[in-house]
């Protein structure tokens, strides 16, 4: 299609219980490009048609917030946007969020304290070790001012009582084997003393006498320590295989569960942006035509009927009218033409109702790349990664889709371009036979190579076949320039503007003008190849004629058709900045052509650049294997030198015709940008 896809704005009526299911069903079509902006993830701002609803989006915040806190524990990635099956969450999908982040929190919690005790006794046992083989009285210990030391008799029912009213400011030790006896000794910090010996007293503890005269640390103490670290290590290596299992488990239902309430929250900041009653919503965007009955059909079919749609043409909207609003474009390509919306969209919208430039850059991108980088190896690898890319390929490079297409062109592009050079990973003798084989065969006059871009003698070439092969690329820029002009031409009759369209630089009288400076160029180059006895290139009386009349049409175009429309005065301006602009006007309608033109001889000069850089690499590896262990190094040398060439002369090739495609062939035409058709999804990389 050389136009994009026709819109009409369509109009919905729901009832506000059906609005969550409608909403659904367009956020996963994909059909509707909301008219106020519907895409958004973040709340929106102050000011909008409706309030967004506090009580339902803190609802949804607060799972999002427990889902993410469960997750971090179960060190699960959660989704940052709604997955392709997500739905609407309920009451199910309420209880079941609830009971697993409600399980999680407690496990995440006892896994938090039984840190807090590990690191605890960690402290103290190593204070005590410190101090372990001090040889001092224990009374002078318990003197100590980094250790705080009480041995006594406690009710073994209340030692884990004592141990949370301490938390993390003293370590309980039963003295006892395996701590079922009443003795504890207690060890804190000096500056934990008071709130141990506070502690210990409301517990009923009754302090021990320590034997006058023992020395250093009580092995209990030790022991008691390391048996309280290992007990705790082990709980938390419980608690760990406990949270794989958890993960294991629950971390698909996790994820689901994450994506459905990413829906919920896309779906009430929609709402927040809709006109609304109180028992209704009004939903109104543009949807392509050929969508619209089928869109209706199946509204109706999720509300039961209760829906209410009117349509409308582009044309029957007072903000289209006027202007102030512009018609989303929507384009319909194939695989092929679908690859280059990349590179129109990165430069602007086109107008809706004008020409769809995307199958003229997906050509001439295409040809221009494969002249630029001729070579059948080098393509064959950009082939291949097109191939990679592509859904069929590595699914690590997923990343990289969109390039798929215009990768699978360019390579093929690259390897016809390097069967009629002849080159191959820069070897140009391998093509040599098969060449010579077919030319024979078809003409009967065998070649080396079908086109010779060195001006090398020996490899059959030389500077006149190098002018010849630079005149068909300005041949080329020739037709991408007619084809711009022409799309404009069509563009602004479409759109009404048939002042343009008739006297402007880039109209028919640009046209013109363009068209007949080239034939006289043609008529020079043709008489300087083959010249009469007495070849003399002069004017002729017509040639005279065909260059004022598109000269003076653009001079004098402002004020004929102001005059043709009735407007007065003529010269809107006056005389003086009419003459001015006139003439500033032809300087720069003569100067863009000529620019434009010459601009393509980049063409040549990088399909130049691109033969004698393989030629350098194939000469030099050629140069190598003379050495020792030289087929190793010429190896090496063409692996090297073929990935300089493909990636850094095929990015610097793709840069050059993407900036002929912006300069040369948009400006033409692109001097005003649409809007592109971005429908309301739930997920932003469909």
């Amino acid at each position: 299609m050389l136009k994009p896809r026709k819109m009409k704005q369509i109009e919905l009526t729901v009832l506000a219980r059906d609005a969550d299911a409608v909403i659904e069903y367009l956020g996963r079509k994909g059909v509707m490009h909301f008219t106020e902006d519907g895409e958004a993830y973040e709340p929106p701002e102050s000011g909008t048609v409706q309030a967004l609803d506090a009580a339902s989006y803190r609802f949804i915040k607060d799972k999002l917030e427990k889902l993410e806190a469960a997750s971090a524990c179960l060190g699960l990635e959660l989704p940052s946007e709604p997955e392709e099956e997500s739905r609407n969450p309920g009451e199910t999908e309420e209880a079941l969020t609830d009971k697993i982040t409600a399980a999680v929190s407690s496990l995440s919690q006892r896994e938090n304290l039984q840190n807090q005790e590990k690191k605890k006794i960690e402290e103290a046992l190593a204070e005590a070790k410190a101090f372990a083989n001090l040889n001092a009285p224990f009374a002078d210990l318990d003197q100590l001012s980094y250790l705080t030391l009480r041995v006594g008799r406690l009710d073994p029912r209340r030692h884990d009582e004592l141990r949370e009213a301490l938390t993390d400011r003293a370590v309980i030790i039963p003295l006892d084997e395996e701590g079922l006896g009443d003795r504890v000794l207690a060890a804190a910090s000096r500056k934990g003393r008071f709130a141990l010996d506070s502690e210990l007293k409301r517990a009923n503890f009754i302090p021990i006498t320590v034997p006058e005269g023992y020395k250093g640390i009580p092995g209990e103490l030790l022991s008691g320590l390391e048996s309280r670290l290992k007990e705790a290590e082990k709980d938390l290596n419980e608690i760990a295989e406990r949270k794989k299992q958890f993960k294991d488990e629950y971390g698909a239902t996790l994820v689901s569960l994450t994506a459905s309430y990413l829906m919920a929250g896309v779906m009430e900041q929609l709402k927040a942006k809709l006109k609304s009653t109180k028992n209704a919503y009004f939903l109104t965007g543009w949807v392509p035509a050929d969508s619209v009955s089928s869109m209706i059909d199946d509204l109706e079919k999720v509300t039961d009927g209760r829906v209410a749609a009117r349509s409308f043409n582009p044309e029957e909207i007072p903000s289209v009218r006027d202007k102030t609003e512009k018609v989303p474009v929507s384009l319909d390509h194939g695989a092929f033409v679908k690859g280059f919306e990349g590179v129109v969209f990165s430069y602007g919208a086109p107008l809706y109702g004008t020409i769809d430039p995307t199958p003229f850059v997906a050509i001439f991108f295409t040809v221009l790349f494969g002249i630029m980088f001729g070579d059948l190896g080098q393509g064959f690898v950009l082939f291949l990664l097109g191939f990679l890319t592509g859904k069929r390929g590595l699914k690590v490079l997923a990343g990289f889709r969109k390039f798929s297409v215009p990768l699978l062109s360019v390579g093929i592009s690259s390897m016809v371009m390097g069967l009629l050079n002849g080159a191959v990973f820069t070897n140009e003798e391998l093509l040599v036979g098969l060449t010579r084989t077919v030319t024979g065969f078809l003409t009967g006059h065998p070649v080396d190579r079908l086109l010779v871009l060195m001006p090398l003698p020996e490899h059959g070439g030389s500077v006149t076949k190098l002018f010849y092969f630079f005149g068909f690329t300005i041949g080329v820029g020739i037709i991408l320039n007619s084809v711009g002009l022409l799309v404009n031409v069509v563009n602004q009759i479409s759109l009404k503007e048939y002042e343009k369209a008739l006297f402007s630089k880039t109209g028919v009288s640009g046209i013109v003008l363009f068209w007949y400076a080239v034939s006289l160029a043609v008529r020079f180059i043709i008489g300087m190849i083959n010249p009469p006895d007495s070849f003399v290139f002069r004017f002729i009386w017509f040639d005279i004629i065909g260059l004022a009349i598109p000269v003076l049409a653009i001079f004098f175009g402002p004020p004929l058709w102001r005059l043709f429309l009735g407007r007065r005065p003529v010269f809107a301006e006056g005389i003086m900045v009419f003459i001015m602009e006139g003439f500033v006007e032809i300087l720069e309608t003569v100067s863009t052509y000529v620019s434009n033109t010459v601009s393509f001889l980049r063409v040549g000069a990088f399909a130049l650049s691109h033969a004698v850089l393989s030629f350098i690499v194939f000469t030099f590896a050629d140069m190598v294997s003379g050495v020792s262990a030289g087929g190793a190094f010429s190896f090496l040398v063409l692996i090297i030198g073929n990935a300089v060439i493909i990636i850094l002369e095929g990015m610097i090739v793709a840069i050059q015709v993407v900036r002929l495609q912006y300069y040369e062939f948009f400006s033409k035409f692109f001097t005003e940008t649409g809007v592109e058709f971005t429908p309301f999804r739930f997920r932003k990389g469909v």
